[in-house]
């Protein structure tokens, strides 16, 4: 402006008539230039005229210096626009890359963000100033007496500030306008009018009205509380008198081997157990949901009601990821199950095949198809263990890695004589040694056999007495089977008996084979025979032997088999000697000689 008005001075001044113009003007009007010269009046107005273009001059001169000066000032504010014009735009590119990864940081009152600060100022972090931006607005909102439409606008020097009264409340400048890409004064403006409606939303908060409210909303959720609890206290009494009168009508005990498993009073007890623990389960849900509902309903306690409340879900997110994340390892797992599932279901069907004689196979006994189906099975399963392990939850983990190595080491160093007994069943298993209901004699014990496991075998004496043995033990022991031999060849009974020499043996012979012959169990299609053992002092020993097929009758059939040849002999006048019992009577007699 100064420039153009620096040029229109100087036309005016050039505009002016010079002497030289005057002069001319005169003669052209008749008047002589002395007279021209001469007149004082011309003569005082020249003078006065050339002081003025001299003092006009001068001024021109001046003002043009000042206008270089100008220009010069003008051309180095137009090189700082322009730089800085650049610099902003450095840092428009600078923000705009940082923005996609970069968050701010919320301005939030209730969860409700009215806007978030970015960039550092006055050598506070932004996290500073959200805190003490947040801090101010809640302290305002807190003052009934602060008039929100009194927050107003400042700007100084390229810097806004939000103000209220003396305090304030944010501070804004190129970079947040950068930050949110808009015009530093729009920006303000927007803030501003948020903060007014946020101080206003808080003034309403902190009323006396909105406190009854709030308590009114208290007592309301206790009741509802209240109400439920009732509803599920009566709600379960009505479920326990149904159970018990279905339970009365139609309950059946529930009865394994003459075992009464679950009769109607465990059942009652185990359905009201049910109803009351579903009960309090529902009780604590309703507590869970309700005790951070009346702690959100204050402001003063709202952060502990997020608090509460996120401890409450955290755990239940976690478990629902997991069990969503763990879906396809499941599927995993059950399909390897159902593989190995259905292998055993046709082995077993197999091993019944075998068992009951329906399937033959060369060289494999049905008594084997049981034990072998038992340990392809325990194979199997430990095969199922090794391929799910990998996929079981918390597999990773170095706790349950621990655990596990923890029982393999127990398990190895306490089942030597464990697995020593399984390994010792399955060779007998085997070797076929007896089988269960067989009659076998083991040490001193004659028994039937009536169970065999992996890690013992038992048997029943005929005095009904049970020994249990070690597989272990039976391994290194000789076992005599008397059901075997009965049944492929008939097992011999035998017993001695002695008779004085003067008794003819084939009198003897034919009273032995008589009374074996009229014994009860005795086969009557295999011969007894008698065998000549040795001579004594006074007698000579004979041994009676006799074929049986019933083991389990052997003790009757002795019995009967002594009883007949004592009643045989007795009837014949043939006595039988013991020869401890003649040696003792022969020395009584002795003494009473003497």
């Amino acid at each position: 402006m100064h420039r153009y008005g620096f040029t229109l001075l100087f036309l005016i001044i050039s505009l002016l008539p010079s002497y030289s113009q005057i002069k001319k003007i005169a003669e052209d009007l008749g008047i002589s230039p002395k007279t021209v010269v001469t007149d004082p009046i011309i003569d005082s107005i020249r003078i006065i005229d050339s002081l003025k273009i001299e003092e006009l001059i001068a001024e021109i001169e001046e003002l043009k210096e000042r206008e270089i000066v100008i220009q010069e000032k003008l051309s180095g504010y137009e090189r700082w626009q322009e730089a800085d014009s650049l610099a902003k735009l450095q840092r428009k590119e600078q923000i705009d890359s940082l923005r996609n990864v970069t968050q701010g940081i919320p301005v939030a009152f209730d969860g409700d963000t009215i806007f978030s600060i970015y960039p550092v100022r006055g050598g506070n972090s932004y996290i500073t100033r959200a805190n003490n931006t947040k801090n101010t607005i809640d302290q305002l909102g807190s003052d009934r007496r602060v008039t929100p439409d009194s927050i107003y606008l400042s700007n100084l020097d390229g810097i806004i500030e939000i103000t209220y009264i003396n305090r304030t409340i944010l501070t804004l400048s190129e970079d947040d306008a950068l930050w949110m890409n808009m015009p530093l004064d729009s920006l303000a403006s927007i803030y501003r009018d948020k903060i007014v409606d946020k101080v206003e939303y808080l003034q309403y908060k902190n009323s006396i009205r909105h406190l009854l409210i709030r308590i009114v909303e208290f007592l309301g959720v206790l009741l509802v509380l209240l109400l439920f609890f009732k509803g599920l206290n009566y709600l379960s009494g009505k479920l326990k008198d149904s159970a018990t009168k279905r339970l009365e009508q139609k309950f059946s005990p529930l009865v394994i081997r003459n075992y009464t498993l679950l009769n109607e009073q465990q059942a009652l007890k185990i359905s009201h157990l049910t109803i009351n623990v579903l009960k309090y389960i529902f009780m604590l849900l309703a507590l869970v949901v309700a005790i951070p509902i009346l702690f959100f309903i204050f402001p003063r306690t709202r952060d502990f009601a997020e608090t509460l409340f996120e401890y409450i879900v955290t755990p239940v997110k976690s478990i629902f990821s997991s069990v969503i994340n763990y879906i396809p390892n499941l599927f995993t797992i059950v399909i390897i199950w159902l593989f190995v599932h259905y292998i055993i279901k046709g082995l077993k069907y197999v091993s019944k095949e075998i068992g009951s004689g329906r399937l033959k196979i060369p060289g494999f006994y049905a008594d084997w198809a049981g034990p072998t189906f038992n340990l392809i099975r325990f194979l199997l399963y430990v095969f199922l263990i090794a391929l799910i392990y990998p996929h079981l939850p918390g597999s990773e983990n170095g706790a349950f890695q621990g655990v596990s190595i923890f029982f393999g080491i127990i398990v190895s160093l306490g089942s030597t004589a464990v697995i020593g007994n399984i390994i010792a069943g399955m060779v007998i298993t085997y070797m076929r040694p007896f089988k269960v209901g067989d009659m076998i004699k083991l040490g001193e014990n004659i028994g039937n056999v009536i169970e065999k496991t992996p890690f013992v075998t038992r048997i029943r004496t005929p005095k009904n007495e049970i020994i249990t043995v070690p597989n272990s033990f039976m391994m290194t022991s000789q076992i005599t089977n008397y059901s075997v031999s009965a049944n492929n060849y008939g097992l011999i009974i035998h017993t001695t008996i002695s008779v004085d020499y003067n008794i003819p043996n084939t009198k003897v012979h034919e009273l032995l084979i008589k009374a074996a012959r009229v014994t009860e169990g005795v086969l009557s299609n295999r011969d007894p025979f008698v065998l000549d053992k040795k001579f004594e002092d006074l007698c000579q020993e004979y041994e009676i032997n006799a074929y049986i097929k019933d083991v389990n009758a052997i003790n009757r059939i002795y019995s009967e088999l002594h009883h007949n040849i004592q009643n045989t002999f007795i009837a014949e006048g043939i006595d039988l000697h013991v020869p401890f019992l003649v040696s003792q009577t022969e020395t009584n007699a002795s003494d009473n000689n003497q």
